[in-house]
C-alpha cells in the first residue's frame, strides 16, 4: 500500500487544482525554492492523516485557505488516493480516496466519495499501520533539528509515546480515580453505620407504648373503611347506571352517526348524478346546435342542387333534340360512304386488271417496236460498213457502251425496289398509327366515363371524411367539456384538501409532484394516502391512526429525496416529510391476531414494494371493537390499539377519542383528488388522442382533396385533347393518302425501268449475235419475213392498248371521283358531326346531372339522419330533465332529513356531555374514596366483615369515640416498628457494601500493579528494540563508527544500578521505570572500539564543520539562499534515531522534509542509499524473503565482561549496547533458525516522499518533482532527474 495520487485544491499556496502525476512506489524527491510550497505540500498530506489539524476555531480554519488576490477561496479541501491492491484497507477495493475539505463553517471528511467522520478515517487509518502514538512517519521541517535538540528526559517521553505507555497511564489514574472514589464511599458507610446503631436503641424504647395506639388505630381504620366502602359502592352503582345510559346513548348516536354519513353520501352520489346529468345535457345541447347548424346547411345545399338539376336537365332535352338530328345525318352519311365504298371495291379489281392488261400490251408492243427497230438498224449498217471487222467494231463499241447504261439502270430499278419496299413499311405503319388513333378517339366515351367515376369516387372519400371530421370535432368538443369540469372539479378538491392539511405542507406536495414531472423522477411514488386503498369501514381507524403521516411522500432511496429537497430549499417552495425505502427499519412487534384484534394492515390494500412504508406507519396498530379491549391489548402487547370510530389507546397507557366528523376526512379529500386527478388525465389521453385523430384526418382529406383535383385536371385535359386528336387523324389519313400515291408511282416507274432493261438487254443480245454471224449487205430471208410480221402485229397491238387504255381512264377518272368525294367530303364531314355529337353528349350536363342527382341523394340521407339524431337528442334532453327533477327532489328530502338527524346528534351530545360531567365528579368522588381507602393502609381481616350488619349512624358515633381516645396518643411515634425495620435493612444493606467495597479496593490495587509492571515492560522492550535498531542504523549510516542508547536513573539510585550490573537482564527489568531520567544517544565516529561520546559531547573538529543552504526551488524562480548551521553529527544522531523509531514501528510509507539539510556529502549519501534500499526491498508479508543460515555459537560471556558491557555516567546511567542485546536472544551452538533478510521487516519496501536541496537524494530517487510558484500560488509537476539535478545544482552555485 502506497500514495498513488495526491489532489489539492485551495489549501495555503495551491490555489487552483493541483493533480500530482501518480507517485512511485518507491523513493520520490521533490525539488523547489524556498516560499514554493513544498512546506505546505507535507502540511496538505499531515492535514490528511494526523492529528496536527484538529480541534481548530475559525481563525485557524480560515487561516489554511489560500490568501491572494481574485475571488475569495470559501473552502478547500486535499485528496490523497492510495494504492490498495494488497488489502491493507480492509475495503475490497484496489483503491482508497481519503478526501478532508475545510472552509470557514465546517470540516469534513470522506471516504470513496462518501462522507465519513473523523473516527471512522482515524480507525481505518489505524488498522492499516498508522500509529498515532509514533508519529515519525511524516517528517516535517524541524522535526529532525527538534530531535537533536532534544533533552534526555524528553526523548525518554518521546520513547514513552513509541512504547505506547498512554494506554496503561490513563488506565492507571482511572483505576486510582475509582480507587479515591471507593475509600470515601466506605467512610460514609462507616458514619451512617454508627448512626444506625444509636437510632436503634432509640426505637426499642418507643415500641411499647406503640403498641396501644396501634390497637385503637386498626380499630378507626376499620371503622372508617367500612364508611368509606359504603360510599364507595353507591358511587359504583351511580357510575354503572351513567355507563349504561352513555352505552345507549352511544349505540344511538352511532347509529344516527352511521345514518348521517350514509345521508352524506346518498347526498355526494345524488349531486355526482345531477352533475353528470346536467354535463351530459350540455354535450346534448351542443350536438343539437350543431346539428341544427349541420341540417340549416344541408338544407341550403339541397336548394341549390335542385336548382342545378333543374337547368341541367333542361338543357339535356335541347342536347337530346340535337343528338337526334345529328344521328340522322351521321345515319345519312354513313350510308353514302358505305355506296361509295362498295362501289370503289367493285371497280378496283376491274381497274387493276385493266392496268394489267394495259401494262402487257404496252410492253409486247414496245418489245415488237424495239426488235422492228434493230432489224431496221441491221438493215442500214450494212450498207454503211464495208467489211465485217468495221461492222463489228461498230458493234463491240455499242456492246461496250450499252454496259454501263444496262448497270445504271439495275441500280436505278434496285433503289426502286427498295422505295417500293419502305414505302408499303411505312403504308403499314400509318394504316396501324390512323387504327390506332381512331381507336382512342371511337373509345373517349368509355375514357370519360371513367374518368368521371373516379372524379365521382374521389368526391365521395372526400365527403365520407368531412363527415368524419366533423364527428371527431364534436367529440373534440365534448371532452374539452369534460377536461375543464375534471380541472375544475380537481382545483376544488385539492383546495379542500389543503385546507386539512399545513399550509407548508401543501405546498410543499404541490412543489413535488411539479418537480417529479419536471425532472422525471420513477423513484418518487406518492403519499401514504395515495398509495392505499383501505377497505370502506375501516376508513377513520387508518386515517387517525396515520394521522400527519398521511402526507409523508414515499420515494425509493435518500438520493432521490436529497435531490427533491435541495431544489425545495431552493424555491422555498415548502415542506414535505419523505420516507426512503432504503432507509426504513420499521419495528416488528408482538401483534396479536384474534378475533378481537386484527392488524389494521390487513385492512388496507397496497403495493408489496411500499411494505417498509407501511410496516412504518401501520405495523404496530391493531383494531379492537372497543375502546375497553384496545386498552387491554395496548397494555399486554405493548401495541397501539384503534377502535373502528377512532378513538385510540397508545402502548403508553394514553386513551385518546371523540366525534369525527366524516366530512371532514383527509383521507376522502385525498381520494376526491385522486378521483378527479384520474379523470382528467382518461379524458385528457382521450382529448389528446382524438386531436391526433383529427390532426391524421386533416392530412387524409388534404389527401383526398390533392387526389380529385389530379383526377379534374387529368379530365380537363382528356377532354381537351380529343380536339388535336382529331386534327392527328387527318393529318394521318392525308399522310397515309400521299404514301399510296406515291407507291403507285414508283410501281409504275419500277415497271418502266424493267421495260428498258429488257429492251435493252434484248439489243446487246441481238448485237453479239450480229457479231458472230456473216457479213452482208442484205438482211436474210428470215429477217425480212420477221419485219413483215412484225408490222401487222404492232398494228394489232397499238389498236388493243388504245382500246385498253381509254377504258382504264374512264374506271380510274371514276376511283379518283370517288376517292376524292370519300376523302374531302363525306368521311370529314361524318368526322365533324361524330366530333359534335360528343362534345354535345360529354360537354353538356350528362355527368353533372347525375354528380347533382348523386349530391341531392346524399343531402336528402344526410338530412334524415340530421333528423333522427335531433329526435332522439330532444328525446334524451327530455329525460335528463325529468331525471334532473326528480334527483333534486330526492336531495332536498335528503338534506331535510340530515338536518334532523344533525339535530338529533347534537341534542345526544349535550346529554352525553352532562352525563360526562356527572360521571367526572363521580369520578373524583370516587377517586377521593379510594385514596382514603388506600390511606388506611393494610386492613385487618376483620374489617371486611365486623361492621357489616351495623348502621351508619351507629359506625360514625362509634368512629368519634375511638378518635377522641387516640388524641392522648398524639406524642407517639407512629412509625418506631417501620423505622427499626428500615434501619435494621439498611444495617445489613451497608454491611454487605463495606465488603464489597473492600474487595473492589484490593482488585483496584492489584490492577494498577499489574498496569505498572506491564508499563514497565512495553517501555523496556521498546527501549531495547529502539536501542538495537539504532545500533543497525547507526553503523549502516557511519561505517566506521558504532552508536547505542543509554538509559539514565536517578542519582539516589546509582549504586543499586551499579550493583544491578552484576545480575542478569531479567531482574533489570523489574526495576521500576518511575526511576528513569531521560535517554542518552552515546556514539563513536571513527571507530568500533574507541570510547564513545554522548551527543552533547560532540564539540571542536566535530562541530566546526556545519553545511546548510535551503534546496533550490525551480529555475524559474530567482535563488534565494539562506544559511542554517547545524552540526551535522547531531542530525545524524538524530536521523538514526528516527529510522530506529520507524524499524520498531513500521508505517507504509514514510514523508522527509529535508532531512539532509545539516548532513555533510558523506552522510547524505549514505541516507540516500539507505532510503534506496529500504524503498527497493520487498516489505513483510507482502514479498518476503527468508534464508536460514547456520548461527554462530553463542558466546558463554561472564557475567562480569556483561556487566562492563553495560556503561554507567556519573548521573546513574545504564546503557543496553547492541551485544547485549544479542546475548539475550542467542541460541544454543548447532541449532538453525530462520531470519529474514535485512530489510524483509522493518521499513522493508515502504514508499519514500522526500524533499531536499541536495543532489544526493535525487540520485537514487525513482521519481522526480519540482514545486513552481506562479501568480500567487503552488503547483506540482513531475520532472526529469536531469532536470532536478541541474536546478539544485545551479541553487547551489
Amino acid at each position: 500500500m502506497y500514495i498513488k495520487q495526491i489532489i489539492i485544491q485551495g489549501f495555503k499556496s495551491y490555489k487552483e487544482q493541483t493533480v500530482i502525476e501518480p507517485f512511485s512506489p518507491k523513493h520520490n524527491v521533490i525539488v523547489g525554492r524556498n516560499g514554493s510550497g513544498k512546506s505546505n505540500f507535507f502540511a496538505a498530506i499531515r492535514f490528511v492523516l494526523s492529528d496536527a489539524y484538529t480541534q481548530m476555531g475559525r481563525e485557524e480554519r480560515q487561516a489554511l485557505l489560500h490568501e491572494g488576490t481574485g475571488p475569495a477561496v470559501m473552502s478547500a479541501f486535499v485528496e490523497i488516493i492510495f494504492d490498495n491492491s494488497d488489502d491493507r484497507f480492509p475495503t475490497g477495493k484496489p483503491e482508497l480516496i481519503l478526501r478532508r475539505t475545510i472552509g470557514a463553517k465546517k470540516d469534513e471528511y470522506s471516504l470513496d466519495r462518501k462522507n465519513a467522520t473523523k473516527s471512522d478515517v482515524m480507525n481505518l487509518l489505524e488498522s492499516a499501520g498508522f500509529s498515532r502514538s509514533n508519529p515519525y512517519y511524516i517528517v516535517p521541517q524541524g522535526r529532525v533539528t527538534a530531535l537533536t535538540n532534544m533533552k534526555d528526559a524528553e526523548r525518554l517521553t518521546l520513547l514513552k509515546e513509541v512504547a505506547g505507555t498512554q494506554v496503561y497511564e490513563a488506565r492507571r489514574t482511572e483505576s486510582l480515580k475509582i480507587m479515591t472514589d471507593t475509600n470515601n464511599k466506605r467512610a460514609k458507610i462507616d458514619e451512617l453505620l454508627d448512626y444506625i446503631k444509636e437510632r436503634l436503641s432509640e426505637l426499642e424504647e418507643e415500641k411499647e407504648e406503640l403498641r396501644d395506639y396501634q390497637d385503637k388505630d386498626k380499630e378507626r381504620r376499620c371503622l372508617q373503611y367500612t364508611i368509606d366502602h359504603r360510599e364507595q359502592v353507591a358511587i359504583a352503582d351511580e357510575l354503572e347506571n351513567l355507563d349504561g345510559q352513555r352505552q345507549t346513548g352511544v349505540e344511538d348516536t352511532d347509529d344516527s352517526r352511521g345514518r348521517f354519513t350514509q345521508g352524506e353520501k346518498n347526498i355526494a352520489e345524488i349531486e355526482a348524478e345531477i352533475s353528470n346529468l346536467k354535463q351530459q345535457m350540455g354535450f346534448l345541447k351542443v350536438d343539437k346546435r350543431q346539428l341544427e347548424i349541420e341540417r340549416k346547411e344541408n338544407a341550403r345545399a339541397k336548394a341549390k342542387v335542385e336548382l342545378d338539376i333543374k337547368g341541367l336537365t333542361d338543357n339535356q332535352k335541347a342536347l337530346n333534340q340535337s343528338k337526334t338530328r345529328n344521328q340522322q345525318e351521321v345515319q345519312s352519311l354513313r350510308t353514302s360512304i358505305h355506296q361509295r365504298e362498295t362501289e370503289l371495291e367493285k371497280i378496283a379489281p376491274e381497274f387493276a386488271e385493266l392496268q394489267k392488261n394495259e401494262t402487257g400490251i404496252k410492253s409486247e408492243l414496245e418489245s415488237a417496236e424495239a426488235i422492228r427497230q434493230r432489224l431496221y438498224s441491221k438493215q442500214g449498217r450494212n450498207s454503211r460498213f464495208k467489211n465485217k471487222k468495221e461492222r463489228d467494231e461498230w458493234l463491240k463499241n455499242e456492246i461496250n457502251e450499252a454496259y454501263p447504261q444496262h448497270t445504271k439502270m439495275k441500280a436505278v430499278r434496285m433503289q426502286t425496289v427498295e422505295e417500293i419496299t419502305q414505302l408499303e413499311k411505312d403504308i403499314a405503319a400509318a394504316e396501324s398509327t390512323l387504327a390506332t388513333l381512331r381507336e382512342q378517339y371511337d373509345q373517349r366515351g368509355n375514357n370519360t366515363e371513367s374518368m368521371q367515376q373516379q372524379v365521382q369516387a374521389a368526391k365521395e372519400e372526400r365527403d365520407r371524411l368531412m363527415d368524419e371530421r366533423k364527428q371527431l370535432w364534436r367529440e373534440d368538443a365534448k371532452l374539452e367539456s369534460v377536461v375543464n369540469n375534471a380541472l375544475t372539479e380537481r382545483g376544488r378538491a385539492e383546495q379542500n384538501l389543503s385546507h386539512r392539511m399545513d399550509q407548508n405542507t401543501s405546498r410543499g406536495l404541490a412543489a413535488v409532484r411539479r418537480i417529479k414531472q419536471a425532472q422525471k423522477l420513477e423513484g418518487c411514488y406518492g403519499t401514504i394516502a395515495e398509495l392505499m386503498e383501505p377497505k370502506e369501514s375501516f376508513g377513520t381507524a387508518v386515517e387517525v391512526t396515520a394521522g400527519n403521516s398521511l402526507f409523508h411522500y414515499v420515494v425509493d432511496n435518500d438520493e432521490t429525496a436529497s435531490k427533491v429537497l435541495e431544489i425545495l430549499q431552493r424555491e422555498r417552495a415548502g415542506r414535505v416529510t419523505f420516507m426512503p425505502l432504503n432507509r426504513l427499519k420499521p419495528r416488528t412487534g408482538n401483534i396479536p391476531r384474534t378475533n378481537d384484534a386484527i392488524p389494521i394492515l390487513d385492512r388496507i390494500t397496497y403495493d408489496a414494494q411500499y411494505e417498509k412504508a407501511f410496516q412504518q406507519v401501520f405495523g404496530q396498530t391493531v383494531v379492537c371493537p372497543s375502546l375497553a379491549i384496545a386498552a387491554q391489548y395496548a397494555r399486554s402487547h405493548g401495541v397501539n390499539a384503534i377502535t373502528m370510530e377512532g378513538d385510540q389507546s397508545d402502548r403508553k397507557g394514553a386513551l385518546t377519542g371523540g366525534y369525527h366528523d366524516p366530512r371532514q376526512s383527509r383521507l376522502e379529500a385525498v381520494r376526491n383528488v385522486t378521483k378527479w386527478q384520474n379523470e382528467h388525465d382518461i379524458h385528457k389521453e382521450r382529448l389528446n388522442e382524438i386531436k391526433r385523430t383529427l390532426n391524421l384526418k386533416d392530412q387524409e382529406i388534404t389527401r383526398a382533396v390533392g387526389n380529385l383535383q389530379k383526377l379534374e385536371q387529368t379530365r380537363q385535359r382528356q377532354e381537351g385533347s380529343y380536339a388535336p386528336l382529331q386534327q392527328e387523324i387527318r393529318s394521318q389519313t392525308i399522310h397515309l393518302e400521299n404514301l399510296k400515291d406515291t407507291l403507285s408511282a414508283k410501281i409504275r416507274a419500277k415497271a418502266s425501268i424493267e421495260a428498258s432493261i429488257k429492251t435493252l438487254t434484248e439489243q446487246q443480245s441481238a448485237h453479239e449475235a450480229e457479231v458472230s454471224s456473216e457479213f452482208k449487205k442484205a438482211l436474210t430471208r428470215e429477217e425480212e419475213t420477221q419485219l413483215e410480221n412484225l408490222s401487222s402485229t404492232i398494228q394489232d397491238l397499238c389498236r388493243e392498248y388504245k382500246k385498253v387504255s381509254a377504258d382504264r381512264s374512264e374506271l380510274e377518272s371514276r376511283k379518283s371521283t370517288l376517292e376524292i368525294e370519300l376523302r374531302e367530303n363525306l368521311r370529314p364531314r361524318l368526322d365533324q358531326i361524330s366530333a359534335q355529337e360528343y362534345e354535345n353528349q360529354d360537354g353538356g350536363s350528362k355527368s353533372s346531372l347525375r354528380e347533382a342527382q348523386a349530391e341531392l341523394k346524399r343531402t336528402n340521407k344526410a338530412m334524415e339522419i340530421l333528423e333522427t339524431k335531433l329526435e332522439e337528442i330532444e328525446s334524451s334532453i327530455d329525460q335528463s330533465n325529468a331525471q334532473i327533477t326528480e334527483l333534486e327532489t330526492r336531495l332536498a328530502e335528503t338534506k331535510r332529513q340530515q338536518e334532523e338527524i344533525a339535530k338529533g346528534i347534537e341534542r345526544a351530545q349535550k346529554r352525553m356531555e352532562k352525563n360526562m360531567q356527572k360521571k367526572a365528579i363521580l369520578a373524583k368522588q370516587a377517586t377521593e374514596v379510594n385514596s382514603r381507602i388506600r390511606e388506611l393502609g393494610v386492613l385487618p381481616q376483620e374489617a371486611f366483615a365486623k361492621y357489616e350488619k351495623m348502621k351508619s349512624e351507629a359506625i360514625v358515633k362509634r368512629l368519634h369515640k375511638v378518635n377522641e381516645a387516640l388524641k392522648k396518643y398524639s406524642h407517639v411515634n407512629k412509625k418506631a416498628f417501620q423505622q427499626y425495620e428500615q434501619f435494621t435493612t439498611q444495617r445489613e444493606t451497608l454491611t454487605k457494601r463495606r465488603a464489597e467495597l473492600d474487595s473492589s479496593a484490593a482488585s483496584i490495587e492489584e490492577l494498577i500493579t499489574v498496569l505498572d509492571q506491564r508499563k514497565d515492560e512495553a517501555i523496556e522492550r521498546t527501549f531495547k528494540q529502539v536501542s538495537r535498531e539504532f545500533a543497525n542504523v547507526f553503523e549502516k549510516l557511519v561505517p566506521a563508527g558504532r552508536g547505542r542508547l543509554v538509559i539514565q536513573r536517578k542519582t539516589d539510585r546509582q549504586a543499586a544500578a551499579q550493583a544491578a550490573e552484576e545480575y542478569s537482564d531479567d531482574d533489570e527489568r523489574r526495576e521500576s521505570v518511575e526511576n528513569y531520567t531521560g535517554v542518552g544517544i552515546s556514539v563513536s565516529f571513527n571507530s568500533k572500539h574507541d570510547d564513545q561520546q554522548r551527543i552533547q559531547q560532540l564539540s571542536g573538529g566535530q562541530k566546526s564543520t556545519f553545511h546548510g543552504f535551503l534546496p533550490p526551488i525551480l529555475h524559474l524562480l530567482s535563488p534565494n539562499v539562506l544559511t542554517r548551521h547545524f552540526p551535522p553529527f547531531k542530525g545524524l544522531c538524530a536521523l538514526a534515531l528516527v529510522f530506529a523509531i520507524q524499524r520498531c514501528d513500521p508505517a507504509p510509507f514514510y514523508l522527509f522534509d529535508e532531512i539532509d539539510a545539516n548532513l555533510d556529502a558523506q552522510y547524505r549519501t549514505a541516507v540516500a542509499q539507505m532510503l534506496q534500499s529500504i524503498s527497493n526491498t520487498p516489505a513483510e508479508g507482502s514479498s518476503p524473503q527468508k534464508s536460514k543460515k547456520k548461527k554462530a555459537p553463542a558466546k558463554k560471556t561472564p557475567r562480569k565482561q556483561t556487566a562492563a558491557a553495560a556503561t554507567s555516567s556519573e548521573n546513574g546511567e545504564s546503557a543496553a549496547s547492541n551485544e547485549d542485546v544479542s546475548d539475550e536472544i542467542s541460541e544454543p551452538e548447532g541449532e538453525e533458525e530462520e531470519e529474514e533478510e535485512e530489510g524483509s521487516s522493518g521499513v522493508g519496501g515502504r514508499q519514500f516522499i522526500c524533499t531536499t536541496f541536495r543532489p544526493e537524494m535525487l540520485l537514487v530517487a525513482e521519481k522526480c518533482y519540482g514545486v513552481r510558484y506562479a501568480g500567487k500560488s503552488s503547483s506540482v509537476v513531475a520532472v526529469s532527474r536531469e532536470d532536478a539535478m541541474e536546478f539544485v545544482q545551479g541553487e547551489r552555485q
